[in-house]
């Protein structure tokens, strides 16, 4: 099956070039999870993340519209007897403060990846507020945080992260520093 509608626009006979470093590593650790639904918001630090998840036949990528949707989506995903994932830029991590009262209070697990945006190099101002207070606000609405400063780690903070999302039915979250992601940068219109 050759799926080519999928974020990136990757195929199947690219699931092989594109499945080193870190995305490539936590990929492989989402299906050790069993982790069979993708919940996203596109962002371009996790592209190569997303190609690999939509090209494996037992998960199922789902685009949301916006971030709140994802926690929805693995609570609805948990109940239906499968394990989900949400990917989303830090930036969106202000949309899913008041959702996260659903799984603290209804004891759903939630695994977030979320990349992060407005640290050290960052060229778009608006991206800083949120990218300097993201991991507390995590923390003050009952998640578990782990941030990951070295490609290395990624990996196992997702193992981790996982591990205690569906064994205790908590919400975890990893946060990828820009650094590990790599800077954005904007070209003006002309």
């Amino acid at each position: 099956m050759n799926r080519t509608n999928e974020p990136g626009g990757a195929t199947e006979g690219s699931i092989m070039q594109s499945s080193t470093g870190w995305p490539g590593e936590v990929f492989r650790v989402l299906q050790d999870l069993e982790v069979r639904q993708v919940a996203y918001v596109p962002d371009a630090g996790l592209d190569e993340l997303l190609k690999l998840c939509a090209l494996e036949p037992s998960m199922r990528s789902i685009s949301l519209t916006s971030e709140e949707e994802g926690v929805a989506l693995a609570a609805g995903a948990w109940l239906g007897g499968q394990r989900a994932v949400v990917l989303m830029q830090s930036s969106g991590i202000g949309n899913i403060i008041n959702m996260l009262s659903m799984i603290r209070v209804c004891a759903f697990p939630l695994l977030l990846i979320a990349t992060m945006r407005g640290e050290a190099g960052e060229t778009n101002p608006w991206q800083t507020p949120m990218g300097e207070n993201a991991g507390s606000m995590l923390g003050q609405a009952g998640v578990t945080v782990r941030r990951i400063e070295d490609e290395a780690d990624a990996a196992g903070a997702v193992r981790e992260a996982g591990r205690r999302a569906f064994a205790e039915e908590s919400a975890n979250a990893v946060l990828i520093a820009q650094s590990v992601v790599g800077f954005k940068t904007f070209e003006a219109a002309k």
